[in-house]
């Protein structure tokens, strides 16, 4: 039975109140502890001043997260776009967004070291101890980019002795998964340890494409880690972690609608709207998306007796190569491109034919943190260190000529025919950047405990973003006719992101606190030229280089346990002003994602209650709230409109329940239920998309060395948009998923 948002609210609410009225005695069990790493050493849940979710490997198992989109949907105030290729998810967080070959609005850091690129963000989650996702601006400890927040991911820890998992599962859309992970010592003494884990999943897909009458996105992923922890003696450690990923699946399914599909020119002149659905996907080019990622990190460790010392390494390489159909996405003979753009082409010369696109990106960086974190010295505790990432990074992107006969990879130069200039997969557009980039910082936090009751937080940290972008276009795919192939650009932003928080401590289960911080995200280069481009089609706030964004962000919270630690809840107000946001510009002419700058203000509310009603039933319910309004950009007359990518309300609900059935099994029932409010897409606000209400499904029997589960997401078959984008561009999301998996453990 499918329960309407409403009844199912109601169900839940009246499920609280009845926990809350049951004697004490009834009850066998509370609200376990967490302990988080919020602020780089470890602390209870409870009594950290962070507004902060922590999902635990408990409830990461009970929950079925394996991506990021999993647990995104059990927070309040955040949301996650995942679009146009693997590598391009974008998360928002309290209004602060993302944007295509952007900075990213968190910081993400896995086992305590920073993710440098955003392009590896969306990868499936395996073999995972516990994920923190804190909100508000963190620049202050976690750099930069974490002027939304920052999502801390644990992976399982290497054991002391062996042991074994694994996971098996098949599903609807032909698909099918498989999961291992072994861990113990590898010398006699323990003192070296390791773990692996690999995992493959493959899908012919869920979304149709009605032309070529298969499914448009097909998914194949295969991914593995290995820890290496050595701990020679008490006081040293290290910690090697390498990580590799291959994604192989599609890009630019995009669906325009048309009023009158038998018309091409509709295309130009439909109303945009985030909410259709009836337009089908049928592209004439499935399209591929190739993405590579390694990663190595080493995290050293010395505890002399009054501190930690801590060095952490990373390597990151990331490429990622897409192709598909552009604009409008349609098949040849019925694009707008074939009937206008290209329609005076004769045969003679190859035509007609529309367009196809081509984007690669290959990324690498090295960064290393130097720190230390200190004992506690009365009611004193500090960290001091600093940051250094270097970045290299290529990204090429244009469009070819399309006959329907498939789509060749353009990598670092433009395929070119002299004998024949529209030929199939030659280039029509071409646009090509390199970037050099080093950037440092200086950090510092000191904690004060006054007494037991007040608590005092400063921190501070400063940034400096240096980046050298370089045109490898060549002269003739340029459209700025004042640029020149070889042209070096160079800027610098630097910002300092000071923190400050007042804890209140009153009881054992009640904490106030409260508090000011600021965020930084750096500045960067839109490809040579289309800062012309966009002025000649009248789009202001786009040029050749987009402005680094500071936001301040105010905020008080509360956090409390009730009844003997069985009903948690957690309130948060806030208000945020950013400077130099990014909003996103498409531009039809070179097939280039772009950024632009606005300002805006932000203020909402979250408030989050956890329930254990019995020692059986499991229950949490989070409301968001966002309200956001535009204040300046270039161009005024959006001053007053929704910012990009902001909903104005979210909740995330749940129940689980628990029954044993003798011989040493227990059933388990899990609901999940979110609703993502009105959404506002670009400056201009000239849709947005309807709230949209998903439901979730887990039902399984669980012994003490196996589980089978079956699940469902989306059960309701909700069909609506991820993404509305300008120039009425729609990105489908996927519709209802299930299957059934079996984990064991040996």
């Amino acid at each position: 039975m499918i329960i309407s948002r409403g009844k199912w609210l109601t169900a839940l609410a009246a499920l609280m109140a009845a926990m809350v009225a049951a004697p004490a005695q009834s009850q066998t069990g509370d609200l376990a502890e967490i302990v988080v790493t919020a602020r780089k050493r470890d602390e209870s849940l409870q009594n950290v001043p962070v507004t902060i979710d922590a999902f635990s490997e408990q409830t990461i198992q009970s929950a079925g997260i394996e991506s990021p989109r999993d647990f995104v949907a059990m927070v309040p105030n955040m949301t996650i776009v995942e679009v146009q290729n693997v590598g391009n998810s974008f998360i928002t967080v309290r209004g602060i967004s993302q944007a295509r070959n952007s900075e990213p609005s968190v910081a993400v850091l896995v086992d305590g070291v920073l993710e440098p690129n955003p392009y590896e963000f969306d990868q499936e989650l395996t073999d995972i101890k516990q994920i923190e996702v804190l909100k508000g601006p963190q620049g202050a400890l976690y750099g930069r980019n974490a002027i939304g927040g920052a999502i801390i991911i644990q992976t399982e820890d290497p054991s002391d002795h062996f042991e074994g998992s694994g996971k098996l599962g098949v599903g609807n859309g032909v698909s099918e998964k498989a999961q291992l992970a072994v861990s113990g010592p590898i010398d006699a003494a323990g003192t070296l340890k390791y773990r692996a884990s690999l995992n493959f999943y493959n899908t012919d897909g869920y979304l149709e494409n009605t032309y070529l009458d298969r499914k448009a996105d097909p998914y194949r992923d295969y991914a593995g880690r290995l820890r290496l922890l050595w701990k020679p003696a008490d006081q040293w450690s290290a910690d090697l972690r390498v990580f590799r990923d291959r994604v192989d699946t599609t890009a630019y399914y995009y669906v325009i609608p048309r009023d009158n599909e038998a018309n091409p020119f509709s295309s130009l002149t439909t109303p945009p709207n985030a909410n259709d659905v009836t337009s089908p996907i049928q592209t004439n080019n499935l399209g591929t998306d190739y993405r590579d990622v390694l990663d190595v990190a080493l995290k050293l460790d010395y505890d002399p007796g009054y501190g930690t010392y801590t060095a952490i390494s990373d390597f990151n390489h990331t490429k990622e190569i897409d192709t598909g159909d552009a604009y409008d996405f349609r098949p040849v003979n019925t694009s707008i491109g074939y009937n206008a753009f290209f329609a005076g082409i004769p045969a003679s010369e190859g035509g007609p034919f529309d367009e196809s696109q081509s984007q690669f990106i290959d990324v690498k960086t090295y960064s290393q943190e130097l720190r230390f974190t200190s004992e506690r010295t009365g009611g004193f505790l500090w960290i001091a260190g600093a940051y250094f990432v270097h970045t290299e990074r290529f990204i090429s992107t244009g469009n070819l000529v399309d006959r329907g006969l498939g789509i060749q990879p353009v990598y670092e130069t433009p395929r070119v025919d002299p004998t024949n200039p529209f030929a199939t997969d030659t280039n029509v557009t071409f646009l090509a950047d390199s970037q050099n980039n080093n950037a440092w910082a200086g950090f510092g936090d000191v904690i004060y405990e006054l007494n037991d009751q007040f608590e005092i937080d400063a921190a501070i940290r400063y940034d400096e973003d240096s980046r050298r972008n370089t045109t490898d276009t060549p002269q003739q795919f340029l459209p700025d006719p004042t640029a020149h192939t070889g042209e070096v650009r160079h800027h610098t932003w630097d910002e300092a992101q000071p923190k400050g928080t007042l804890r209140y401590k009153p009881a054992e289960n009640l904490n106030f606190y409260g508090g000011w911080s600021r965020g930084f995200r750096s500045g960067g280069f839109n490809q040579t030229g289309v800062g012309a481009v966009a002025l000649s089609e009248g789009k202001l706030g786009v040029h050749d280089l987009f402005n680094a964004e500071v936001a301040d962000t105010w905020e008080v919270g509360a956090k409390s346990l009730f009844f003997d630690r069985r009903l948690g809840a957690n309130l948060a107000l806030y208000r945020t002003v950013s400077h130099n946001g990014y909003f996103f510009f498409y531009d039809s002419v070179t097939s280039t994602q772009n950024l632009g700058n606005l300002d805006a203000t932000y203020k909402g509310a979250e408030l989050e209650l956890t329930a254990k009603a019995t020692d059986r039933i499991d229950l949490y319910a989070n409301f968001g709230y966002t309200d956001g309004r535009i204040t300046h950009m270039e161009d005024p007359t959006v001053v007053g409109n929704k910012p990009p990518l902001l909903t104005k309300n979210t909740i995330n609900a749940g129940i689980q329940y628990h029954q044993p059935l003798g011989d040493g099994l227990t059933g388990s029932l899990r609901l999940d239920y979110q609703e993502i409010g009105r959404t506002w897409w670009d400056p201009y606000d000239v849709t947005s998309r309807d709230p949209v209400n998903l439901v979730n499904l887990r039902a399984g029997v669980e012994a003490d060395r196996w589980s089978v589960t079956a699940w469902s997401k989306n059960l309701t078959n909700k069909i609506y948009n991820a993404e509305f984008s300008s120039g009425g561009f729609l990105w489908r999301a996927p519709p209802r998923r299930f299957g059934v998996d079996f984990a064991f453990k040996f």
